[in-house]
């Protein structure tokens, strides 16, 4: 017998209306629409046999009615009540498919006929329906988030492939336990025996992850530029190389200059012929002939700067024999080529500019990807299937453009892999709203980095790259990314706009799901999606090792008979631009 057998007694009533997946049920037991809650799961008769349409209760009414003439207007006549349950049906328990008993289905090939019965799902029949739930959940590919809020005795998974596959957003207002559930998803990744994610840690709050399966790498920070750190001790450095025709234009063109059109082109013309020098050079003929100014090939900004300072102060015969007059951009790079001297002796842009040797080597960009991308079975020491990223010395002007650099890297990785060999990667984006914004400025940093993240929501899922877009303000972060994640875990968020983005993301029949966002508590979330079995609200469980974005206590803080004095290293810290060798 399947596990949703009622009698007819215990119904709480009628269906009244049906409307797609909207179903309105009279209630006339009055003691019963009492018990009834809001977001509580109810059970609904199916035209089937063997079935049970489950729907959550959206909006539960009572109203008073005149008996003699139908109005709710005033009257000393009798007056009768007419209570209303509103259901959102959200799937199918079935009791038999094939062998399997008791099968929870995110289908809907029927609804209620008019004068069905519905049933309120508690008490054992809960219990028993969540475990359903509990155990099919994920066909195999079980993401354990915690406890569903229904029923603390069952677990709460999602389906860990289409979890990345339609990519996710986890948003949170800054306490509500947004960084302990990506901890806690990291977590279950890192187990994996050949997982592959990189995590964009902005702040540095994932540094205390630690153990098998996670690796932690950094980009240079000024302290790193005469210590002679290398990717292999975790330090990673950018090559100027890497950046595209438009990222290299938005660094050093300004674009308000009226000769920026010229200075865009003869860089690009520069750059091609000292990346031509570099193949030739090297002897890499195989690549000479397809090669383009986006090609990921390093070439020497000696040999750029050189060339632009000869065409500033080119002198072209003249119409008469014996004079010259001034060459076509003779006067016009002055300004582009300032830039390019002060960036590249800038030690904030060290991690561009000032790497070490080993970054101007052909084979070096293979040691980066290797690093980066791959599973943890091709990495070199076995180890490391989450890389954690830490970006908190990157100067902030340029942060979406070299967060996006590396996102890009990734993306290019697997476009250009063999579809039989391509293994898959998630990109976990953590302050998602500082390098994805909504609003966009012309030409700037920013700009580039949307049109990355866009490409990747877009077009991911075919090469195998995921995205886990992590925000304390939805609000900011672009749209168009947000409308291709197909996964919501939604923390507290108290703020209306935040709100209003998140609503947006929910189905329409689930719409009353927003109103619990300002209320949810610490570590409960609302969870929609492709990914949840059932779209609920969830207790997430604590993660082994707690990220480093606990609030501060001020008060207990301020009550402390102690010194402190680190604001005295924060001083020589910010003299030197990094917290690298400072007193811990």
């Amino acid at each position: 017998m399947g596990i949703l057998a009622y009698d007819d007694d215990e119904a709480l009533g009628r269906v009244r209306a049906v409307d797609t997946t909207m179903v309105v049920v009279n209630v006339d037991d009055t003691e019963r629409l009492r018990k009834l809650q809001v977001n509580r799961l109810a059970v609904l008769q199916s035209s089937r046999p063997g079935q049970h349409l489950i729907g959550i209760i959206q909006k539960i009414t009572r109203t008073a009615i005149d008996a003699k003439n139908g109005t709710t207007e005033g009257s000393d006549d009798e007056i009768l009540e007419q209570n209303s349950v509103r259901i959102s049906l959200i799937g199918t328990l079935v009791d038999k498919v094939g062998d399997k008993v008791n099968v929870f289905l995110r289908t809907l090939e029927t609804v209620p006929e008019i004068d069905a019965y519905c049933f309120s799902l508690e008490g054992k029949r809960l219990t028993d329906f969540m475990r359903v739930v509990a155990n099919i959940a994920g066909d195999g590919q079980k993401l354990s988030l915690g406890h569903y809020t229904l029923d603390e005795n069952a677990e709460a998974y999602l389906n860990g492939n289409k979890f990345f596959q339609r990519h996710a957003v986890i948003v949170g207002s800054t306490g509500s336990g947004k960084s302990w559930t990506t901890a806690r998803v990291l977590e279950q990744v890192a187990a994996l025996s050949n997982a592959s994610a990189l995590v964009f840690d902005i702040h540095g709050e994932y540094s205390p992850m630690r153990g098998p399966g996670i690796k932690h790498f950094r980009i240079a920070g000024p302290g790193d530029l005469d210590a002679g750190a290398t990717l292999d001790n975790g330090v990673i450095f950018i090559p100027y190389w890497l950046l595209g025709y438009e990222a290299m234009t938005s660094m050093f063109v300004d674009r308000s200059d009226q000769n920026a059109p010229n200075q865009a082109m003869v860089m690009s013309r520069a750059v091609v012929n000292a990346k031509r020098k570099y193949l030739t050079d090297g002897g890499h003929s195989e690549v000479l002939a397809n090669f383009t100014v986006d090609s990921p090939i390093p070439f020497s900004l000696d040999e750029v700067i050189t060339e632009l300072n000869g065409l500033n102060v080119e002198m072209v015969a003249g119409a008469k024999t014996g004079t010259e007059k001034q060459g076509e951009f003779h006067g016009k790079l002055s300004r582009l080529i300032q830039r390019l001297e002060n960036k590249r002796t800038d030690r904030r842009l060290g991690f561009l500019f000032q790497g070490n040797v080993e970054t101007m080597e052909y084979e070096w960009l293979e040691r980066l990807v290797l690093a980066l991308v791959a599973g943890t079975k091709d990495q070199t020491d076995g180890t490391g299937g989450v890389k954690v990223i830490d970006f908190s010395e990157v100067p902030a002007d340029i942060l979406p453009l070299i967060v996006s650099l590396i996102a890009k890297l990734v993306f290019a990785v697997q476009q250009w892999t063999v579809s039989e060999r391509r293994h898959p990667v998630a990109l976990f984006c953590d302050e998602a709203h500082l390098y994805i914004p909504e609003s966009r400025s012309s030409g700037a940093a920013g700009d580039i980095s949307v049109e990355i993240f866009e490409r990747i929501a877009k077009e991911g899922r075919k090469y195998g790259a995921g995205l886990v877009v992590i925000s304390q303000r939805p609000s900011e972060v672009n749209r168009t990314v947000l409308s291709q994640c197909n996964n919501l875990i939604a923390m507290r968020l108290t703020n209306g706009d935040d709100q209003a983005v998140v609503r947006r993301l929910l189905p329409d029949s689930l719409g009353g799901f927003g109103d619990l966002l300002p209320v949810l508590d610490t570590g409960e979330a609302l969870v929609v999606g492709d990914a949840s079995l059932l779209p609920t609200r969830i207790r997430v469980m604590e993660p082994t090792q707690r990220p480093n974005s606990g609030t501060v206590d001020f008060w207990e803080r301020w009550g402390e008979d102690k010194h402190v004095r680190g604001h005295l290293e924060a001083v020589e810290g910010w003299r030197r631009q990094s917290v690298q060798g400072l007193p811990v």
